[in-house]
């Protein structure tokens, strides 16, 4: 089935403002060297600035999604949008430290909302069984943004100034509210709707067990790729290019795999694709613990970590079976937790690190959370089989 022109050009729209959120979050960790040295602190001091944007995710998911609770979807998406754009422009525009982190914390607060939402509506856009398939489109953006958008704003950055690199896709993303505005549908929102609903979302338990699957288990894809250029330089005498290649490579592998995903999902139904999902990263992760110590195949491994990734698709597309009428706070948490396992994964690959395991363990980090994120899945369908037998023995 061919999708209306209407709809097709909508959701471009909404998948250049996840390129534009993609580019902002991921060039943002190549800019670090250049900020921390214009602004005269440590690198540690200047990965404040990436751990106040993901601190703004996790805050902002359920903010945003109770603040625009009666707003249109169109309209509720372009303001997001065009928030993270100022944000973003200010954070290339203010001088200083305290303001750079600030801005980067304000600017994660839509990251969430706008992700989860936008692909809610391209999903309901289509027919039922097309609906991973629509959610994939959107997500596209972010993952062809390190494809082009991450080296065109790292480019910038090094050759005219690291505050170039904000203002990229601080540009993009008014783009994007401006493109949402005019081709996205006039469908009306609910001025009826109690905000405070949204929250019921954090009480229902197959949401909560759903966001747990994706805060644990995706946290093994960040615990290697957070590491992966450092482990080709130590382990390694790659080429120069074999680094940017790897990042190349890696949004290649994210944007097909995302393509897949949607796809997979579509055939076999949202557990067996998650179930698929995990297995494929933890197959993946094993491979880049073995392969450390060989540049192409480590290069070769980043390509394969990011197709295998595929597991926010299916849980995004089975949050909106259960989530009832709180689907905008459910889809912009499920973001919210994948940003938690980027914080998660570094964190225990780091610990493994220290201790002297070598540059191994961040594979095998990412196989032990792969591997629980799969226990949580299996807990998440029996707890909701359990629920609905009780439920027929009720009725």
């Amino acid at each position: 089935m061919t999708q209306p022109r209407s709809t097709r050009n909508a959701i471009l729209a909404m998948a250049l403002g996840a390129f534009a959120i993609g580019t902002s979050e991921f060039a943002a960790m190549g800019l670090l060297p250049y900020f921390a040295a214009d602004l005269s602190i440590t690198e540690p001091q200047a990965g404040h600035v990436i751990s106040a944007y993901a601190l703004g995710v996790v805050i902002g998911a359920p903010l945003t999604s109770i603040l625009g609770a009666r707003l249109p979807r169109r309209r509720y998406l372009a303001a997001l949008m065009a928030f993270y754009g100022v944000m973003n422009l200010l954070a290339a525009l203010l001088p200083g430290l305290a303001a750079l982190t600030t801005m980067r914390f304000l600017a994660g607060l839509p990251h969430g909302g706008f992700l989860g939402v936008a692909m809610l509506y391209a999903a309901d856009a289509l027919p039922r069984e097309k609906r991973a398939r629509g959610a994939a489109q959107v997500l596209l953006g972010l993952t062809l943004a390190n494809v082009a958008g991450v080296p065109l704003a790292g480019a910038l950055g090094q050759g005219i100034g690291w505050r170039w690199g904000f203002a990229l896709p601080g540009v993009l993303a008014l783009a994007s509210a401006w493109a949402i505005l005019r081709l996205a549908p006039r469908v009306g929102g609910n001025p009826d709707a109690r905000p405070w609903d949204e929250l019921q979302a954090l009480r229902n338990p197959r949401v909560l067990w759903l966001l747990a699957v994706g805060a644990i288990g995706f946290g093994g894809l960040f615990s290697v790729y957070a590491f992966l250029t450092a482990a080709i330089l130590a382990t390694t005498e790659a080429p120069g290019w074999a680094i940017p290649l790897a990042l190349a490579v890696f949004g290649v592998g994210g944007t097909l795999g995302t393509w897949a995903a949607g796809r997979f999902t579509e055939t076999l139904g949202t557990t067996r694709a998650a179930y698929l999902s995990l297995a494929l990263m933890a197959l993946t992760q094993g491979f880049a613990a073995a392969v450390v110590g060989d540049w192409v195949l480590m290069v070769l491994s980043s390509f394969l970590l990011a197709a295998g990734a595929g597991l926010v698709i299916p849980l995004q597309t089975r949050l909106m079976d259960v989530a009832g009428p709180a689907q905008n706070m459910a889809a912009a948490m499920n973001h919210a937790a994948f940003n938690a396992a980027n914080a998660l994964g570094p964190f225990l690959a780091g610990m493994a690190l220290a201790a002297g395991w070598g540059w191994s363990s961040p594979g095998l980090v990412g196989i032990a959370l792969t591997a629980v994120g799969a226990v949580v899945l299996t807990l998440a369908v029996l707890s909701e089989r359990a629920a609905s037998a009780a439920a027929d023995c009720a009725g």
